[in-house]
């Protein structure tokens, strides 16, 4: 079969790889569409993001959907021709962690597409794939397969607001409209955030931010003083969920977050910031920080099944994964493409 193997930046192939066996209770998985994550734009440009690179190639890609091909022996509660998300999150069940519920912060996780370990784990953006039991959530017939890759991504966000505590009748600013803030809008909302407010640098994110449910949005590279009037008062805004991993977005939102507001942290720059630490501890913020999920996984498919959440806004296009550079180039350009998505097909 073939996938999506990355070298080293900038040298991303498409490479015939062995074709995997499911073993006992095991499902193999045909891939039909898988999502170009902003990790994956990070290992594609630049080799890594932080203090993690490649040091060995590394099949990309851990947001697909996809339809069983085939049981392992013993395999039960799937049939050959059922689609589904898989989530690509593998945690042991065994270290403290797991066993504290806290199973994103596994000791011995094996997460899709992840160079943060050696040997590094190899991703999902190949043919065929196999799966345990427990990552694969079964779509409805009228979720697509490209809205069905969007599970993960869907999950990173309802962690992130599950993180920031209850937001009904809250008053919510998010800074950076990329995919996961545009998600963290749909989340919130879902949440029962009252009123919801939108900042980015670009047009087009901040257009599909007012699609999927943000009362308001601020353009702060044309209007850099849009919030101002938000800081009366100590400030308005109840939660922050910060996705632009920008320090000057995180600092700027300060002014107009009100005493003993919560500040998700759910973007990285990829780099350390610099941060008012005076006023953090004067207005006694309470920031949090967030990392991938567990059980929203679950969560993210429901709703998507039941269409309590839309998604499509956000899928800008999907082109097959034999054109990778093409594909990794228009997921990169933020004005005009939010999520980008691969054909497996």
């Amino acid at each position: 079969m073939e996938a999506l193997v990355i070298h080293a930046p900038g040298d991303l192939r498409v490479e015939s790889v062995p074709t995997p066996e499911p073993g006992p209770g095991q499902l193999l998985v045909r891939v039909r569409c898988g999502g170009i994550c902003g990790s994956d734009l990070h290992y594609y440009q630049h080799g890594g993001f932080g203090t993690v690179r490649i040091q060995e190639p590394m099949v990309l890609g851990h947001e697909v959907a996809g339809v069983i091909e085939a049981l392992g022996a013993g395999a039960s509660g799937f049939a050959v021709g059922q689609r589904l998300a898989v989530s690509p999150s593998r945690p042991c069940g065994l270290c403290r962690f797991c066993q504290q519920g806290l199973q994103n912060h596994c000791l011995d996780m094996r997460y899709y597409g992840s160079a943060m370990r050696m040997p590094h784990v190899q991703g999902a953006f190949r043919q065929q794939i196999v799966v345990e039991p427990h990552q694969a959530h079964l779509l409805a017939d009228h979720v697509s397969d490209a809205e069905g890759a969007m599970a993960e991504p869907l999950a990173v966000a309802l962690h992130g607001v599950q993180r920031a505590g209850p937001l009904l009748g809250r008053k919510v600013l998010v800074t950076g409209c990329g995919p996961i803030g545009a998600l963290a809008i749909i989340a919130a909302r879902r949440a029962g955030a009252a009123h919801i407010v939108a900042t980015d640098m670009s047009a087009h994110p901040l257009s599909k931010a007012l699609q999927v449910g943000a009362d308001e949005v601020v353009n702060v590279a044309e209007s850099p003083d849009g919030l101002a009037r938000f800081a009366a008062d100590k400030g308005q805004f109840d939660v922050l969920l910060e996705a632009s991993g920008n320090e000057r977005a995180l600092r700027g939102a300060f002014d107009v977050l009100r005493p003993r507001g919560v500040i998700v942290q759910l973007g990285l720059s990829g780099g350390e910031m610099t941060l008012p630490v005076n006023m953090l501890v004067s207005k006694e913020f309470d920031w949090r920080g967030t990392f991938r999920f567990h059980e929203e996984f679950a969560t993210a498919v429901e709703l998507l099944n039941k269409r309590l959440v839309d998604v499509k806004p956000l899928i800008s296009a999907t082109l097959s994964y034999r054109d990778p550079a093409r594909a990794f180039a228009l997921a990169a350009d933020r004005t005009q493409a939010m999520k980008v998505l691969l054909n497996f097909e």
